[in-house]
């Protein structure tokens, strides 16, 4: 079985707001570099998109460490996720997982897979969160160039409206 590290980030210009988030993959002495963005969404949506955009394009089994920045996906897939489902998708508080179509999606992408979740202090000099950083950063400036103004306030209302209900 191949092993791979991977490396996320997520991000966002205001939380809600325009985000990116992006993955390094390594194999040996081979990196890969995938990244991508929304033009409203949160910090926590894009720290689960790079996770799940990462394993998404492993074309086979493999034994994964993938390092993070973000506890909230760390510990949501290593110790939260199974109460979730347990409890038909509802918080101890018997409310609605949030950002629950993501973490259907994660926990289906790691099922194939050999798992190893390691945090990763951000901004701390790391090397690969580091550059995922700086290509996060890289993805948001991208929507902003693609998106005026007005329309990303216009996304960014209905974003926000869709999470109210």
């Amino acid at each position: 079985m191949k092993e791979i590290t991977i490396y996320t980030d997520g991000g966002c210009a205001g939380n809600p707001g325009p985000g990116g988030w992006a993955a390094v993959l390594a194999f040996g002495s081979h990196l890969k570099e995938v990244s991508g963005g929304e033009p409203a969404t949160t910090n926590n949506r894009m720290e689960l998109c790079a996770a799940v955009e990462a394993l998404g394009i492993l074309i086979e089994p493999c034994r994964i460490t993938l390092h993070t920045d973000s506890v909230y996906l760390k510990d949501g897939i290593t110790q939260w996720i199974t109460g979730w489902k347990r409890s038909g998708w509802r918080t101890q508080a018997k409310k609605p997982v949030k950002n629950q179509d993501l973490w259907i999606a994660l926990d289906q992408a790691t099922q194939r897979h050999t798992m190893r979740w390691e945090w990763v202090k951000g901004h701390a000099g790391q090397p690969q969160n580091e550059r995922c950083d700086l290509l996060v950063g890289l993805a948001i400036k991208k929507i902003r160039q693609q998106f005026p103004p007005a329309q990303l306030q216009s996304l960014l209302t209905e974003f926000k409206s869709a999470q109210s209900d």
